[in-house]
């Protein structure tokens, strides 16, 4: 057998990497797979000013960076691969990577979650200068601008909600002609004021540079006659939902119905001992970067308490 290590840590971000930190300062010698978005979902945030300890903010690759460097000071052992495939059912644990077999006591997963997109060029160009998957995250960037919330269900209702606290009007634009969120969302959406609606209408295209003033405006199509016009906008926020990256742990490790990991309440630990989940796989609701590290730092203190009683 190869060597075998204490920890692995499957996916990066600030889950991952706090996991990282903490596992190291254990003296644990974690091994991190950083996967195909080192650094996770902040990778594609330009300024972060929420997380605490930044008065005047911080890039997010450059956070993401110092997490990194930060972990690597301790002695975690970082890796930007990405792992094709686990095996559970026996200790120690498997992980492959191409023709690489890694072995160890525990694992820890933080492979995040996705935010799902429209799939347009223009989108990927101005994602972080104009464009956004997160309103608490970037909301506070819109203060007395116009912005359109793209999507019809609950994800896209709350992301109206919170951008009504910063911006001078909010559109959801919708491709059906009635939303799907829930009753409740429904009716606070239309008792808001500062909320409209384009219904029957999709996004195609989205105007400007990231270089210059960012987006602009986009081009909107009437999802029944065909027609397309220009909508000027100082901000789009997707709103359709996020995906939980794991893929790789379908019929290994308990997921709820939409693919995240199930966790023990106030625990870390999924159903198979050994292994635990932080940061946006097992998180839903919150998602943000200072609570998936704070449950990095979690999973990587009930590693550790399992380690002991392993030994």
């Amino acid at each position: 057998m190869k060597e075998k290590h204490k920890v692995i840590i499957i996916g990066s971000g600030p889950a991952g990497l706090t996991a990282a930190l903490y596992a190291a300062r254990a003296n644990l010698k974690p091994v991190v797979f950083e996967g195909i978005q080192p650094g996770g979902q902040l990778t594609i945030t330009t300024d972060v000013e929420n997380y605490p300890g930044f008065p005047d903010g911080i890039m997010g690759p450059e956070l993401m960076d110092l997490f990194r460097k930060q972990a690597q000071r301790f002695g975690a052992d970082t890796h930007f691969k990405h792992v094709d495939s686990v095996d559970l059912s026996k200790k120690p644990f498997e992980v492959k990577i191409g023709n690489e077999t890694y072995f160890s006591d525990s694992i820890i997963i933080s492979t995040g979650a996705t935010a799902k997109l429209l799939g347009l060029k223009s989108e990927s160009k101005l994602m972080g200068y104009g464009v956004s998957a997160c309103a608490t995250c970037d909301g506070f960037f819109f203060k007395d601008k116009k912005v359109f919330v793209v999507g019809g269900g609950d994800s896209a209702i709350e992301e109206a909600s919170f951008l009504t606290k910063f911006a001078s009007s909010v559109t959801i634009i919708h491709r059906r002609s009635e939303l799907r969120a829930s009753k409740i969302m429904q009716d606070r959406a239309f008792e808001n004021p500062k909320i409209d609606f384009m219904w029957n209408t999709s996004i195609i295209e989205m105007l400007g540079e990231p270089d210059e003033n960012g987006l602009v405006g986009v081009i909107v199509k009437d999802t029944q006659t065909g027609k397309q016009r220009k909508e000027d906008c100082d901000g789009v926020f997707l709103g359709i939902g996020h995906k939980p990256n794991s893929e790789l742990f379908n019929n290994i490790i308990k997921l709820d119905e939409t693919g995240y990991i199930i966790t023990e309440s106030g625990s870390t630990k999924t159903n198979i001992d050994g292994v635990f989940a932080a940061g946006d796989i097992m998180d839903s609701v919150y998602r943000q970067a200072i609570t998936a590290a704070g449950s990095g730092c979690k999973a990587a203190i009930d590693a550790e308490r399992y380690l002991e009683n392993i030994e």
